[in-house]
């Protein structure tokens, strides 16, 4: 096991500015995570306006794809550059995004500045997380990592109720402008207060390998949406998209063997809790962040909640993520060890998934709620376990590409998920048909608690059918993931070399 001691300067000495900087990380970090949440809850009212549901994925899919396809790139931009200026940017590009979401007339404008503001969010995150790993050494940082969840809880229990009430009572544009005014403040705290520290080593940025590696991760979630995009899976257009992936990914890893700074160091990859870790991002990625969406969709479809009472559910799921990442936080910070909490959240979403597969139209909300707590649990425990790993194992002057390919990796798995949970509820609402309901997929909850009783009902049961086999599917995602994990070396995390704060 490595317990060999690191060298660490901390980026910030004052332990009074570093925890300032900290707290403008967070609300950082809130922006970015009040988006998630706050449009889970108003897209069903989004696709009532402007149809298309079978693109409702997308709205989330969009997000996620530009945000995956930068991830790599801010994080290699930071090893060279520092962090300051590029995560001043990233937090610069999701504000402008988020204006440009408010001010969208169409699905597919709306589509456009989504993939807009992720190319902003993909470096808020990545940035988010290695700073922190400059400000704070390991054992350290595992902690202050867990007071991340206190963030996704404030979010997740605002985010969706805001979401629902303010679509509700001012419309859906409202949702993205409240951006704005958190964003300006994160980068009026970013200008005057963090530091940054430019490597001395020469910038050479990997271009070639930074543009094959964003059309290799589109190509793959275009592949997982080719139903809706083609028509179907094994169309001309399929084939053409698999081709253009295949070849960008050879592209990618010839290049990168080259590259005097590559965005994702092949070397790497010869470290198995580098690559295990990988793909326990990708999976969890899809049953954590990808599920969000699907979550908000099921409670409005089959109970009849409206976008502000269907917000309020979100709440059990956001205080399991801050029970189970604060505990796994500060166990982690103690123990040193990662691996275990990372099985346990892992093996908890595939019970969780398999009872959501069973939930019916006229379940109790009391149960619901219950399994969305566990839900919560579930990620939370899991959730810091492969940034803090990969961290871990690579040279610090990788710690930005590791951090940002781990992100990469989750976002991307979340994309690729969306897709997929899209095509199979859409595969199995296609030809639903109710008496006196002219097109069932474009009803808004509004619109479907005014129904009459026979009809409501019958449009819940098709949903409740069209949701098991999504939940199932998840279900197998969280199993390979947890496979992964369990092949993960029991490492150890190094022992604090500087005092702490």
């Amino acid at each position: 096991m490595d317990m060999s001691p690191h060298t660490f300067q901390p980026l910030v000495s004052n332990p009074r500015l570093r925890l300032t900087i900290f707290l403008f990380l967070m609300t950082a970090m809130f922006m970015a995570t009040l988006d998630n949440q706050i449009v889970s809850t108003a897209l069903p009212t989004i696709v009532g306006e402007f149809g298309a549901f079978e693109r409702f994925g997308w709205v989330g899919s969009a997000y996620l794809l530009a945000t995956s396809a930068v991830m790599p790139v801010y994080g290699k931009l930071g090893d060279l550059f520092g962090r300051k200026y590029v995560m001043i940017t990233a937090v610069t590009i999701f504000t402008i995004g988020s204006l440009l979401c408010g001010l969208a007339w169409s699905m597919d404008s709306l589509i456009a500045a989504r993939v807009f503001q992720g190319l902003g969010g993909g470096g808020i995150m990545v940035s988010i997380f290695s700073v922190n790993a400059d400000l704070f050494e390991p054992r350290e940082r595992a902690r202050y990592q867990s007071y991340s969840s206190l963030v996704i809880m404030a979010s997740g229990t605002v985010g969706p109720t805001i979401g629902g009430t303010l679509s509700d009572l001012f419309g859906w544009r409202s949702i993205f402008l409240v951006n704005l005014p958190i964003g300006l403040l994160v980068l009026a705290g970013l200008v005057f207060l963090l530091p940054n520290r430019r490597p001395a080593r020469q910038p050479k940025i990997d271009y070639m390998g930074a543009v094959l590696l964003a059309l290799a991760s589109t190509a793959v979630v275009l592949l997982t949406d080719g139903l809706s995009l083609f028509g179907s899976l094994f169309s001309w257009q399929s084939f053409l998209v698999l081709a253009i992936g295949v070849l960008a990914v050879l592209g990618w890893i010839a290049v990168e063997r080259r590259a005097p700074e590559p965005i994702i160091p092949l070397r790497l990859f010869k470290d198995s809790t580098f690559s295990l870790f990988l793909v326990v991002s990708l999976m969890t990625g899809g049953v954590a962040i990808g599920m969000v969406n699907y979550f908000a969709l099921f409670l409005q479809t089959t109970t009849g909640l409206s976008p502000t009472e269907a917000g309020l559910f979100f709440i059990p799921v956001t205080g399991g993520i801050v029970i189970g990442s604060l505990s796994a936080g500060r166990l982690i910070s103690i123990t040193g060890r990662y691996k275990p909490f990372v099985v346990a959240g892992l093996v908890m979403n595939v019970v969780t998934l398999l009872i959501f597969s069973q939930l019916h139209a006229g379940t109790s909300l009391v149960v619901v709620g219950l399994v969305m707590l566990l839900q919560g649990l579930s990620v939370g425990l899991g959730q810091q376990g492969p940034v803090i790993g990969v961290q871990n194992a690579v040279p610090r002057a990788d710690v930005g590409s590791a951090t940002g390919a781990v992100t990469l990796t989750r976002m991307g798995g979340a994309a690729i998920a969306i897709s997929i949970y899209g095509a199979v509820i859409t595969a199995f609402m296609h030809g639903v048909s109710v008496s006196g309901v002219e097109n069932v997929a474009t009803l808004t909850p509004d619109q479907l608690s005014k129904l009459p009783d026979a009809a409501r009902l019958a449009i819940a049961d098709a949903y409740a059918n069209a949701f098991e086999p999504m939940f199932l599917t998840a279900a197998g995602l969280a199993i390979v993931g947890l496979i992964a994990a369990l092949m993960l070396k029991p490492k150890r995390l190094p022992m604090a070399t500087v005092p702490k704060a």
